[in-house]
């Protein structure tokens, strides 16, 4: 079969499992539950900015799926990772590491800090920040201290560590936290693709200091926008609520304020439809888990491209399902073949040591990181109705 026959078969196999789409999108949402009432109902209540009954609610809901004591409703993502790195105390002129495989809310939420990425490797098998890689980083590099880890190479703390559960796909997250812990290194995990996986029987975000999530437009579930916090400490649950609501002393009338805040709470319309969404999460889990091991079975029979699946102890939510090809050019060719008829596929990110603003950041030598930029390929992945 040749290349472009072989990709006209894969195409028109995702199009039988959209039937009735002319366009099929990467990942689009799906509201099929209390949604509209319960946003009906926000809006009745006149409750509709970040004080609210359902973000309350939502800030349980996220407590009992997660299995964390705490959780802090955030107005995205990358605004929930910006204030765990804040109360984990990083700060300007810090050191960050992170994995150069990642989407740029994560290098974006350390710079807004005035504190620095360090970009690693990835493992190929969860394409997650290796756990080796770590270890040898701070092996050749770290220098404990008395006011923690410092960088042998720069002179500056090492601040935090934030690995990304890429795609939905655990990383080897309590090896990652092991090394964290010996050198004293807080461990944030951005999750934000990975509500409803889990690694060993935990749910991820919750191996960490501090766990985050994002709710945007594309994930397994959403509301638009959206973000959340999680961790098993008090202090810094009640820091990070404090700050996000622009840091206010709560009174009856007076406003007054004891540190420079954010407005960085989740809106009541938004949690709204957040709890209708996270109300179906198990069942949007399970049917993309159904939609991977139809990928898997299919693609076993494909030549020259490999079907990425779960590690043996971790279970994923195939946020977005992963193909990799033999190099760049026949990943170009698919991406074009696949995009021009209709089935919206799409290449990894750009390596983040690679973006003009991040050059200059002390990264190793990514080998791997590079070898998945130039052979991946995430295919549609939206709940099937």
């Amino acid at each position: 079969m040749g290349q472009s026959s072989k990709f006209s078969h894969i195409i028109d196999f995702i199009k039988t499992l959209y039937p009735g789409q002319d366009f099929i999108p990467l990942h689009e949402p799906r509201f099929t539950g209390n949604e509209k009432k319960y946003v009906a109902d926000a809006i009745d209540s006149t409750f509709v900015s970040s004080v609210g009954a359902y973000v309350n609610r939502f800030e349980e809901m996220m407590q009992e799926i997660t299995g964390a004591k705490y959780a802090v409703a955030t107005v995205n993502g990358t605004a929930a990772l910006h204030m765990a790195l804040l109360v984990a105390g990083v700060k300007q002129g810090d050191e960050v590491l992170t994995q150069d495989l990642s989407f740029i809310a994560t290098a974006n939420a350390i710079s807004y800090i005035g504190a620095k990425p360090v970009f690693l490797d990835i493992d190929r098998k969860n394409l997650g920040l290796s756990a080796d890689v770590l270890q040898a980083f701070l092996d050749e590099w770290g220098q404990k201290g008395a006011e923690g880890t410092i960088n042998k190479k720069t002179g500056n703390r090492i601040a935090a560590c934030v690995p990304m559960h890429s795609f939905g796909f655990p990383c080897e997250i309590d090896r990652i936290a092991a090394v964290c812990s010996e050198w004293n290194i807080p461990l944030i995990e951005d999750a934000a693709e990975s509500l409803g996986s889990y690694y060993k029987g935990k749910h991820t975000g919750t191996f960490g200091l501090l766990g985050t999530y994002s709710f945007n437009g594309n994930k397994t579930v959403t509301c638009g926008g959206g973000g959340a916090i999680v961790t098993n400490n008090e202090q810094l649950a009640k820091l990070a609520k404090h700050l996000t609501t622009q840091a206010k002393v709560p009174h009856a009338w007076e406003f007054n304020h004891d540190y420079i805040g954010y407005n960085y709470r989740m809106p009541n319309l938004n949690a709204a439809l957040a709890c209708a969404q996270l109300e179906q999460l198990a069942g949007f889990v399970e049917n993309k888990r159904k939609l991977a091991a139809t990928y898997k079975a299919f693609f076993q029979d494909i030549a020259g491209i490999a079907y990425c699946e779960e590690a043996k102890e971790a279970k994923a939510n195939y946020w977005l399902n992963v193909l990799l090809l033999d190099n760049r050019e026949e990943r170009d060719a698919f991406l074009a073949e696949a995009n021009n008829n209709g089935v919206m596929s799409r290449p990894a990110w750009t390596l983040m040591h690679k973006l003009p603003m991040f050059r200059d950041c002390q990264h190793d030598s990514v080998a791997v990181s590079q070898w998945v930029e130039d052979r991946l390929v995430n295919i549609p992945s939206s709940v099937r109705v």
